[in-house]
């Protein structure tokens, strides 16, 4: 509720409140002008939406590798963890996407698109932030269960899969959540190399249309809904993996 006030009130000052004449018909539904910039700006939610997805799939599943030195007993793993969790994080988000894009084809000797250039930089980035949250969970879980796995004849892996992480998860689902919306929000650098994303057609629209005020309140609002609608999600799973107290 108090998510809508606040939105309502930004309208309100953003509509009514200074000297600035608005020139929203660039965006009025009614004409043809503003219906075409309109399905314009939406259809950058195609490539947000997957470059999203995919990077957090990936992201979880390389940060779920990343996290399992840090909880062995052996002091170089240990170290190989954090040498990884520092650096990747010491990095910049765009800094690493633009050596990615621009250097690893050099390296490699490699042909790597937009698209592709977009998901392997966030999931990188985002890696390092997913370990320490599948670290936190995975040492929440109380001794009793590794010790109940074990006397079951479970190996470590089948107690990793069928024991620990799942409930782990439980207790991860929050951060996991908040992981997300900060991949939807870096998601928007990928447009500085060219990727046809919410920001970066807003950008181009802006170029054509000159008027980035408006254009650029449509990009926020687009990018409020969308990550608005990914937290409800992830509370409404949060209620469906709950463990009843009772």
């Amino acid at each position: 509720m108090t998510s809508r006030y606040l939105l309502l009130a930004s309208l309100l000052l953003l509509t009514g409140c200074t000297d600035y004449q608005w020139g929203w018909y660039v965006l009025d539904p009614t004409t043809t002008q503003g219906q075409t910039n309109i399905k314009f700006l939406l259809a950058g939610f195609n490539d947000t939406i997957k470059v999203s997805l995919l990077s957090m799939l990936f992201a979880m599943s390389l940060g779920l590798v990343v996290a399992l030195p840090a909880l062995s007993p052996l002091k170089y793993l240990r170290a190989i963890n954090r040498i990884y969790v520092e650096s990747v994080r010491s990095v910049p988000v765009l800094v690493l996407l633009l050596w990615v894009y621009y250097g690893m084809p050099t390296l490699l000797d490699i042909s790597l698109n937009h698209f592709w250039a977009g998901v392997i930089a966030l999931t990188i980035a985002e890696s390092a932030f997913m370990a320490e949250v599948f670290r936190g969970g995975i040492q929440a879980i109380s001794s009793g269960q590794h010790e109940a796995a074990e006397s079951l004849g479970l190996n470590y892996w089948q107690k990793m899969r069928l024991v620990i992480l799942p409930q782990a998860f439980r207790q991860i689902l929050p951060p996991l959540g908040n992981q997300f919306v900060y991949i939807l929000k870096m998601s928007s650098l990928v447009s500085v190399i060219g990727l046809s994303d919410l920001t970066r057609r807003a950008n181009e629209l802006v170029v054509n249309e000159y008027l980035p005020l408006e254009i650029y309140t449509f990009l926020v609002l687009e990018y409020l809904v969308l990550i608005l609608l990914v937290s409800q999600g992830v509370r409404w799973l949060e209620k469906r993996i709950a463990v009843p107290s009772h």
